[in-house]
This record gives structure tokens, sequence and C-alpha cells, in this order.
């Protein structure tokens, strides 16, 4: 069985990651259960350069496949802020709940056709021979106007689904993996790995 490592110690990414690529016959571990330890410096200007910087450092200090990915929240009133700085908006150690607010502040009276937002995600893959390619994922809808829902991690309480009439936080996972950013980018994922493997 391929051991494929996914460079992330995020614990709800790796919930979601896991649900998604469950069909496929591989072991999926994370940074932490591999047991490596890196600081990686993201210095790409896009999620494209950023997910490819952290799956080629990892792959290079583990031996293995590695899948890894860069994604992030554009607010179209905020010149697509914070972008791919998502997870270092106003710094690093702040809470999402202080994100969040900031944000809703940012845009608050401003109608809902001005609240445009989405969640971008773009997955990169390394092999140990040296090949490497990335798939993407975009989820759209808007910026709500309070924090709400449970069930997601990071932005997901105050972006509004429009189609289904809640935040991405109020969507069951089975849902969300169906139609995030995410979902879309490791599905095809998915299936760029089951012609490869």
């Amino acid at each position: 069985m391929h051991r494929i490592i996914f460079a992330t110690g995020n614990e709800g990414k790796m919930k979601e990651i896991r649900m998604i690529l469950k069909d496929l016959d591989c072991q999926v571990l994370s940074m932490k259960e591999a047991g490596i330890e890196a600081d990686i410096v993201e210095d790409g200007t896009t999620f494209e350069e950023n997910a490819i910087i952290k799956a080629k450092a990892i792959m290079e200090l583990s031996g293995n496949i590695v899948l890894a990915d860069d994604s992030g929240l554009e607010v179209d009133a905020m010149d697509k802020a914070p972008g791919v700085y998502s997870a270092r908006f106003m710094g690093e150690d702040t809470s999402y709940d202080i994100k969040n607010n900031y944000i809703l502040e940012q845009l608050k009276g401003l109608p809902e056709e001005k609240r445009s937002a989405r969640f971008v995600s773009v997955i990169a893959c390394a092999f140990p021979d040296g090949r490497i390619f990335t798939t993407r994922g975009v989820f759209e809808g808007f910026i709500g106007d309070k924090i709400s829902g449970e069930n997601g991690f990071g932005y997901d309480p105050i972006f509004w689904v429009p189609e289904f009439g809640c935040t991405s936080a109020e969507l069951p996972p089975e849902v969300k993996n169906a139609v995030s950013h995410r979902g879309k980018a490791l599905g095809s994922m998915k299936e760029k790995l089951k012609e490869m493997l």
C-alpha cells in the first residue's frame, strides 16, 4: 500500500482529507503521524507556488509521495485579501474569531452583491521521482453578516453559501466535502493519483 504524507498539522483539515481520499488504496498520514517536524517558509505569491514549496520540501525530507495544499479566502471588497496570506492574516497566532470579526467589520453595511468571496484551494503532489502536479478548486459564496456554525474551521463560520442558505460551517461534513474548494481540488487529485499509482 502506498504511503502518502499530507503536509499539514491541521487536524480539521486532516479529517476532511481522510474523508475525501478514503477510497484511495493508500495510507494517508499527517506530518505529525509521519514523525516529521519542519518549518517551511511559504514565500510564494500564488496558492500554486506555496503548495508546491510545501510538497517538495516534505517529499525531500521523507522520500514519500507528498500532498500539500495552500488555500485561502478571497474577499472581493477587500481587494481579494486575505488571499494567500489567509493563515497569517493579522498575525499567525491571531484567533479566527478575531480575523472573522475584522472581516465582518470591514464589510459592515455592504449589500450582499458587494460581499462576494470565494475559497480557493490548490493541492500539489510531489513524487520522489521528481514529478509534480497541481489541482485547483474554487468555492464561490458571500461573506455573511455574523459568525455562525460549528462544523467548519478558519473562515467557514462567515462564508455564506447561497444555494444552501447557510454558512460553510453549518453544512454537514459530507455536503461540504462535495462542494467545497478543498473537496473539488482533492477530488481531481484523487482521480489523477488513481491513474498514477
